[in-house]
């Protein structure tokens, strides 16, 4: 695959994070720019000015292993942006052909194995749900459905983060530190656009949020990368309030690709006791649209 510009722009924007005094060299005088020059991260990288160029241009295709990570470490990458740099280059000669999700994992095609939905359904101390790369939420329980009240109430938003985050209003008061969770919004789509290139919906999605937000152009533009596993999150729900929740989220072994997350509260906390009044919501809202069998007669 042709995908010389994401290399290209990914490159060039780690270069430019790195100020000389961050990699050990002098300022020097008449630098138009604060990050490395191209010799710089060449000498650091221990190769020549033209081959790092030519890997700078996008030519990923063939490079072998100790000098992508002789590029990440003059580059001083982490974790994610190396995972992506090395996905980039498996794109780039094909070789995530085998790796790579399978297709089937769009939102509407997709659906939850039984026992996968009664291990959903059996965690009930917090919202717990199955997204993919795009952030579609594919499977959740109970609560978790509740909790995205504001997400599943506007079709428009087609059950996925990103465009919630992006296009409905509602995010700006469900989401009080709302920059921090668009900057992770955008970073996990922009890690999957460096896993799984060849995916047709992710590019649609991609398209329409840097067509309606500029918020998201942005962000997009910046080419930032990361994981996403474990931390701590505020919310304001519009039945309980104020809710501080850690999560954890789970590379599914058996779906690759898909990712369960899980939110809990502390115990005893405030915040564990307005998760247990959001089930006890919850319930009473399943139990009001559920139809009424007819009494026999």
């Amino acid at each position: 695959m042709d995908n010389r510009e994401e290399v290209r722009e990914f490159l060039t924007s780690r270069r430019a994070k790195i100020t000389p005094a961050r990699a050990g060299l002098p300022a020097g005088s008449r630098r138009r720019v604060p990050g490395l020059r191209r010799s710089e991260v060449a000498a650091l990288a221990d190769m020549s000015v033209e081959y790092y160029s030519r890997l700078e241009r996008g030519h990923l295709a063939g490079v072998s292993p100790p000098v992508l990570e002789a590029v990440a470490r003059a580059l001083q990458l982490d974790d994610a942006e190396r995972a992506h740099l090395l996905n980039l280059a498996q794109a780039a000669d094909g070789s995530d052909a085998l790796t790579r999700p399978r297709r089937r994992r769009t939102k509407d095609q997709w659906k939850p194995h039984r026992s996968l939905q009664w291990t959903l359904d059996a965690i009930t101390a917090g919202p717990a749900f199955v997204r993919n790369g795009r952030m579609d939420i594919l499977a959740a329980n109970q609560l978790a459905r509740a909790f995205y009240t504001d997400l599943y109430a506007s079709p428009g938003n087609q059950a996925n983060l990103a465009r919630f985050q992006f296009l409905d209003p509602a995010s700006r008061g469900f989401y009080p530190d709302w920059d921090p969770f668009a900057d992770v919004a955008v970073a996990i789509l922009r890690t999957e656009a460096g896993r799984n290139p060849h995916d047709k919906d992710l590019h649609d999605l991609v398209g329409e949020l840097s067509t309606r937000s500029e918020e998201f152009r942005t962000r997009w533009g910046a080419h930032n990368v990361r994981s996403h596993g474990t931390g701590t999150k505020r919310f304001h729900h519009q039945v309980v309030g104020e809710l501080t929740l850690a999560f954890e989220g789970l590379e599914m072994a058996a779906e690759p690709g898909l990712t369960l997350t899980i939110y809990t509260a502390e115990p005893d906390s405030p915040h564990e006791e307005a998760l247990r009044l959001l089930a006890s919501w919850a319930a009473t809202q399943e139990a009001h649209s559920t139809p009424r069998r007819a009494s026999a007669g």
